[in-house]
């Protein structure tokens, strides 16, 4: 394996040839712990110069189009248009319709949103944990998107999986507000007066309810916080680096 070759895993959904969407595993760096080793993430304080190697391995590596649109992400719900956004700017979502302009999201438990029109011609990519949710991330990305609904794809990124996001009343009950039709994504922990929330469930009830029919099954997925050798799961490790979930339109 040469020092570029990034390994990456991509959704299973029905997107259009020319579309291409992967999330970065947490390999193939050079971070050191607490980040090792592929961590993309510029704002968790790893070393400057690791992280911009990474961030050449992922270019190198991936042979992409251009450098990704770097976002200052605060879980609320703004979308850029990527082709005429800078790095550093503060989303927590991008689109474009240009094929050299590369949309980025960082993670390492919210869950990363694929989108993209069934003919190939737009994509997006959200950050989507709770706050993102609440916020109504999903509903202002499709709105950030020309496409309607019914011409939309979706997929979905790795995150914290059902049986390890354990949350609180408050937050349950603030979810509900944003979305009263997403009571079957929670259910009751075994510590008493908590949750067990499924942030799959959350996003595709809201995609499917905003009029996407094409949504790809959350079953497949796999959790970051279980899988300590592939993601970075804030969760499970609290300071910990960032895997990176990247869409583009190939020219």
């Amino acid at each position: 394996m040469s020092s570029d070759a990034i390994r990456c895993i991509a959704p299973i959904w029905p997107a259009p040839p020319g579309i291409k969407a992967l999330t970065t595993l947490r390999t193939a760096g050079v971070s050191q712990a607490p980040y090792e080793s592929l961590n993309l993430a510029a704002h968790v304080d790893d070393d400057e110069v690791a992280v911009r190697e990474n961030r050449r391995r992922l270019m190198s590596g991936l042979q992409l189009p251009g450098e990704p649109v770097w976002l200052r992400q605060v879980h609320g719900c703004r979308i850029v248009d990527a082709a005429d956004a800078v790095s550093g700017c503060e989303a927590d979502g991008a689109r474009t319709a240009r094929p050299d302009v590369v949309c980025a999201v960082l993670t390492a438990d919210c869950l990363p949103v694929f989108l993209c029109n069934r003919s190939g011609t737009e994509v997006a990519v959200l950050h989507a944990g709770w706050r993102g949710l609440a916020a109504g991330v999903i509903e202002s990305g499709l709105a950030a998107l020309e496409s309607p609904p019914e011409q939309l794809v979706a997929g979905f990124g790795p995150a914290i999986g059902p049986r390890r996001f354990e949350i609180g009343a408050e937050v349950r009950e603030r979810l509900l507000e944003s979305d009263p039709h997403s009571s079957t994504a929670f259910e009751a922990s075994a510590n008493a007066g908590r949750w067990m929330a499924d942030l799959y469930r959350l996003a595709e009830l809201r995609l499917c309810r905003a009029g996407i029919t094409m949504v790809a099954d959350p079953a497949q997925y796999s959790c970051t916080y279980e899988q300590s050798d592939r993601f970075f799961s804030y969760r499970r490790s609290g300071l910990c680096g960032r895997m990176a979930s990247l869409i583009w339109i190939d020219a």
